[in-house]
């Protein structure tokens, strides 16, 4: 609680300082920012200890008003050098930081940036970064819906290791490749003596559409249980209309079975989102989606067809202010097996609506 207290003070010394800003500038070379959202989540499932379902990593507590990130961001920006810290608390550092040691938990970004051309847009960062996989962020605010998707919850939302990015002259194409400490990880795991690599290619044919492909390939376990992953997303986000916009992204990946296995076992995630801003205060948008682990390889069931579930949502959305936005949203999900605990049993249903109030600067 009082790591909360002290992360909510110096939020509102931030945002009392920038009232009329979406940032706060020092000098021409560095920003600060801040980003904080409460939420509160109603769960019909009512579960006793109000920890809500094992794979959601975000507003994953029942009948609680918690706050789901906490952010503050330091950037450094010049010619030939960039640089990102970032510290975080709540129940998404939590919950998605759990295999981390002590103080490494709180960080969100720590990375630093270099141009190595003199002419051409091509840099090499290296650290902690944001994933270069999907189409959701932490940031709640940049997201489409309220709550994030099944993929985005069982897919890195932050990665460890350098890449290599070059971004063409007319910004039409982003191409990068990177060398990973593994999937979301910061230190790896014991045991580990493997290096994992990913690539992203992003194409921009106008500011209306945007076309993104991103990999993973490693090993993510210790030297003696090495199993190779394979993991590909790919999205396209489309501005269909001056108020209608849509989102259509599928992932899918495959893991040996065993050590040294010819045989994969598969996943796979397809994704359709809309939003439509009714005007400047209010959006409606929506999601459908369907995650498919049979084999339990990211979200383990124990049940004869694993997970297999549909989810569908709504949510309404209202800016308060420029910077500040309330946002509610219900969701429900459908498996094949009966996978959600209620009271003494087990339910193929789950229904829940979830509130938040995020401000930014």
């Amino acid at each position: 609680m009082k790591k909360y207290l002290a992360i909510g003070a110096v939020l509102g010394i931030f945002f009392a300082k920038a009232q009329s800003s979406d940032s706060l500038k020092i000098g021409n070379k560095v920003t600060f920012s801040a980003y904080a959202e409460l939420f509160y989540t109603y769960d019909f499932n009512e579960p006793g200890n109000h920890l809500r379902q094992n794979f959601l990593y975000s507003y994953n507590r029942h009948n609680e008003l918690n706050l789901n990130l906490g952010l503050i961001k330091a950037n450094y920006q010049s010619e030939n050098l960039r640089a990102n810290l970032a510290l975080m608390g709540g129940t998404y550092a939590q919950d998605n930081m759990v295999a981390e040691q002590g103080a490494l938990r709180y960080i969100n970004e720590a990375n630093v940036g270099i141009k190595i051309s003199k002419n051409k847009n091509l840099w090499i960062d290296a650290g902690i970064m944001p994933s270069h996989i999907g189409w959701e962020s932490a940031i709640g605010k940049d997201n489409i819906n309220l709550t994030r998707s099944f993929a985005a919850e069982n897919s890195p939302y932050f990665e460890t290791g350098a890449k290599i990015s070059y971004t063409s002259d007319n910004g039409k194409w982003f191409v990068s490749g990177l060398v990973l400490n593994g999937w979301q990880r910061i230190a790896k795991a014991e045991g580990n003596q493997s290096i994992s690599f990913g690539h992203q290619v992003t194409y921009k044919p106008n500011d209306k559409i945007t076309l993104n492909s991103s990999s993973f390939i490693g090993n993510d376990k210790a030297k003696e249980e090495k199993k190779m992953r394979y993991f590909h997303d790919l999205y396209g986000s489309f501005q269909l209309t001056e108020k209608f916009s849509a989102l259509l992204g599928f992932d899918i990946g495959a893991e040996q079975k065993t050590k040294g296995s010819e045989q994969y076992n598969i996943w796979y995630s397809p994704n359709i989102q809309a939003k439509y801003q009714i005007d400047n205060k209010w959006a409606l948008a929506g999601r459908l989606e369907y995650y498919n682990d049979k084999n339990g390889v990211i979200i383990s069931t124990g049940t004869p067809n694993g997970f297999q579930t549909f989810g569908y949502s709504l949510n309404v959305d209202y800016a308060i202010f420029k910077n500040v936005v309330f946002r509610t949203e219900a969701r429900g999900f459908t498996a094949k097996d009966a996978i959600f605990v209620k009271n003494d049993g087990l339910k193929q249903g789950n229904f829940f609506i979830t509130t938040s109030l995020a401000a930014w600067f």
